[in-house]
């Protein structure tokens, strides 16, 4: 009988399936990280999202460890090396949140162009500016995709109801094109696009990626989405890129400085980064708190995603 241990909250349904399968599945929620590494040594599963790294000191005395599954899409929180050398199965849920993400990109950049968080802002300070306050239409816009996985092809998806040219560029995957968006170099990307969403994970190669070099690349002043990861844009180049008008307008839902002492910077001013008191001012901004994969269906298909992975792994 397979015991699984749940370090991070998720959807029930994950628990109720394993259950269902006469596996043990133990609450493990609030274990304190200096003592989870001896409390994993009798279990064959872990369920996590993203409490704290799932590095080799803290997998070391999980000897009868077969697999992790992880709440999410990203697995920058895994030691993948580790994992491989002691064959431990990794299990993602990124189907489980892409349409989430996809609603989300989308609600960000109407938001951004309709100037609505301005001026719902200004009607509840009894400022009337219907002006101030004209829009942007995404009609006629090029729309550069970079990443063409789960959450990328699903916000092309959504992107067909509007007149609008989808292209889109992936590292890692061609043969794409279709009737809704065309394959592109990276290249052309930067040539062409007045909108660009990343959907990109976090690897060497991606954070940075946004950067000063990046921009100077960009042959028109652009919108920038990133609902993918915060160390994907340098944030003190993308500051300088709306200061000269390269960048017209950003869509964060993802930011470089998420950590644990996040909270903090607020509590102390000095420790808060120019380029964040900038973006934090600015009206060309539009943040969330990483909220683009959640919603409350998302927060089941995350759960019934890994658990149809678990099953055809272990049957």
């Amino acid at each position: 009988m397979k015991k699984i241990a749940f370090i991070d909250k998720v959807h029930p349904v994950l628990q109720e399936g394993l259950e269902s399968m006469n596996w043990i599945c133990d609450d493990l929620t609030k274990v304190p990280k200096s003592e989870i590494s001896d409390s994993l040594a009798n279990y064959h599963g872990i369920v996590i999202r993203s409490r704290f790294p799932m590095n080799e000191s803290i997998l070391s005395k999980a000897h009868q460890l077969e697999f992790i599954a992880r709440s999410g899409a990203g697995m920058e929180n895994i030691d993948t090396s580790y994992c491989s050398q002691r064959n431990i199965a990794l299990f993602n849920a990124p189907e489980g949140n892409r349409n989430a993400v996809a609603e989300h990109a989308l609600g960000m950049i109407l938001s951004l162009f309709n100037n609505l968080p301005k001026g719902n802002q200004e009607i509840r300070d009894g400022i009337w500016d219907r002006e101030g306050n004209r829009g942007l239409e995404l009609d006629g816009k090029v729309v550069g995709i970079i990443g063409y996985g789960n959450t990328g092809s699903t916000f092309a998806k959504k992107l067909r109801g509007f007149d609008v040219r989808v292209i889109a560029y992936d590292k890692y995957k061609t043969g794409f094109g279709d009737d809704f968006v065309e394959e592109v170099t990276l290249s052309q990307i930067q040539e062409q696009a007045t909108v660009v969403s990343l959907h990109v994970p976090e690897t060497p190669v991606t954070k940075g990626m946004i950067n000063k070099r990046f921009l100077s690349q960009m042959d028109h002043p652009f919108y920038l989405l990133n609902l993918s990861r915060g160390s994907v844009v340098v944030t003190a180049d993308l500051v300088d890129g709306i200061d000269n008008a390269k960048v017209l307008g950003a869509c964060l839902d993802v930011l470089e400085y998420e950590k644990s002492s996040f909270e903090k910077m607020f509590d102390d001013d000095e420790q808060m980064p120019q380029a964040f008191k900038h973006i934090l001012n600015s009206k060309k901004v539009i943040l969330s708190p990483h909220v683009g994969g959640w919603t409350v269906e998302s927060y089941q298909k995350l759960s019934l995603v890994l658990l149809e992975k678990i099953k055809k792994a272990c049957s």
